[in-house]
């Protein structure tokens, strides 16, 4: 069988080809996810804002070169609106990408990207307005359409490819693009914002989404080409028309604790990196530009643990332990962060560390307990689910941080941010507790998680010699008889 360039779609070397442009979907996308974090401090100075009132709407004016003006409060909206749309769309997303196939959705989503961020970049320019946060929401709000359904393509794609492979080791790599991008993000943006300025800087990362537009064109003619060479197509029509959204009450508890754990998990990640620019500037009083690399590097030990970490994965198993272990080293290091000083950034690699684990560990759990045909629709409701508690999570980290206040002393600020700790810390105990009862279930449903490689091979060779001795003895003896006697 012969693909596109002469390559054959059922060797390694046509599969990786496929994840290099698969992984490069969302560089873009993660780079602008962060900006926000990045310049936190642009977003949120008031210092040289004063309230102005035209008829009933009230609005800040700044003199600021370049910041927004924006409370904490209405910062980390920005972030809940990306994680409540998600919430909404990534269900009907899941579907329908099952329904109709990866290409219409690697076009559809990729898109809503690019419009996403430019719609935001375009907010910046109405500082001073009573129409910048309404504008930058909406460009959060498709944004959030796009990207984290776009995600989902991505991983379907991958586990239609690496599939009883290497499943691990493929979304290990996807996730170490993704984690370039932020990396990249937190490198490069402030210095980019000092020399060019704030919207040019929001407008760059735009640019980038459109770069994944670009790569969406190249995904979705090697996934089409390649499945009709291995004669897979008319397969997967087939299972798509067969195909109902009622499907969901038929998946396993297993499938329902996985969700629940990624939840758990990332609400504590993911409000945190949010924030912790600030903090970290706030309580140990280092630069902004300081701030953001200690922030950043959780990502920076996701980019380079995630593609090994998968690799081992695959090959010792293990998933429902490692995301155990993962939530209770977790707990620690929000401890560190609010009850003394310990130099941040062994907490923040920390984190990177336990995050790469859970990340390799959990999410190529999902194929593993639901079927290929729903594999879309069962990403879509656990980014779902994800969503919703980190938007909730970016509520209440808002809420307890509350309005910027010259008045609150610099004790007042920090021990909020200490109840921030601790809230993110209650997620990790939450999260403990999900994967206890995610091992104990998968250990009475035979450990398909917990197996290896060669556990799981020796399963499936007994299974079909089994199923081979059952078909033999279904046959006819006068059928079975191999020499005759004359």
């Amino acid at each position: 069988m012969e693909g596109p360039c002469g390559m054959d779609p059922s060797r390694a070397p046509y599969r990786f080809l496929v994840l290099f442009f698969n992984c490069m979907l969302t560089f873009g996308s993660y780079f602008c996810f962060d900006m926000p974090s990045v310049l936190q401090d642009d977003f949120t100075n008031s210092e040289n804002c004063t309230n102005v009132t035209t008829g009933n709407v009230s609005h800040q004016v700044c003199d600021c070169d370049g910041c927004l003006g924006m409370s904490d409060d209405d910062y980390n909206l920005l972030y809940a609106i990306y994680a409540w749309t998600n919430a909404l769309v990534v269900i009907g997303a899941g579907f329908l990408i099952d329904k109709l196939g990866n290409r219409l959705g690697v076009f559809l989503f990729s898109f809503l990207c690019v419009l996403g961020s430019c719609t935001f970049a375009a907010g910046a320019f109405l500082k001073g307005t009573s129409y910048m946060l309404p504008v930058m929401l909406l460009g959060r709000l498709l944004f959030g359409s796009g990207n984290g359904s776009l995600t989902i393509v991505q991983n379907r794609i991958t586990a239609y490819w690496f599939k009883n492979k290497e499943l691990a080791l493929a979304f290990g790599i996807t996730l170490a693009f993704s984690r370039l991008g932020s990396v990249l993000n937190f490198f490069l943006t402030q210095s980019f914002k000092d020399v060019h300025g704030l919207p040019w800087t929001l407008w760059g990362g735009a640019m980038l989404c459109g770069l994944g537009f670009i790569c969406a064109l190249v995904v979705s003619f090697l996934d089409k080409m390649g499945v009709r060479a291995l004669g897979d197509e008319d397969n997967l029509k087939m299972q798509s028309k067969k195909l109902k959204l009622t499907d969901i009450k038929h998946f396993s508890l297993s499938y329902w604790l996985l969700a629940l754990a990624i939840m758990f998990f990332y609400n504590g990640v993911f409000p945190f990196v949010a924030d912790a620019s600030k903090f970290i500037h706030l309580k140990y009083h280092m630069d902004p530009k300081v701030s953001a690399y200690i922030a950043g590097a959780v990502y920076d030990v996701s980019m380079v643990l995630s593609p090994f970490l998968g690799g081992i994965i695959d090959v010792i198993g293990k998933r429902g332990i490692l995301a155990l272990l993962c939530s209770l080293l977790t707990i620690p290091l929000f401890g560190l962060l609010a009850f003394t000083t310990v130099y941040p950034l062994v907490c923040t690699l920390w984190l990177g560390v336990t995050y790469s684990f859970a990340a390799a560990s959990l999410w190529p759990s999902i194929p593993l307990v639901v079927s290929q045909a729903t594999v879309g629709t069962a990403m879509g409701l656990t980014t779902s689910i994800q969503m919703i508690g980190i938007g909730i999570s970016n509520l209440i980290v808002g809420q307890i941080l509350g309005k910027n206040d010259k008045d609150q002393d610099a004790d007042q600020t920090l021990r909020r941010w200490k109840f921030v700790m601790i809230f993110l810390l209650a997620n990790s105990l939450a999260c403990v507790a999900t994967t206890t009862f995610l091992n104990i279930n998968d250990k009475r449903k035979g450990g398909i998680l917990n197996i290896s490689r060669k556990e799981r091979q020796q399963q499936e060779f007994e299974k079909s010699i089994k199923q081979k001795d059952e078909d033999d003895e279904e046959k006819p003896l006068l059928g079975r008889r191999e020499h005759r006697i004359n």
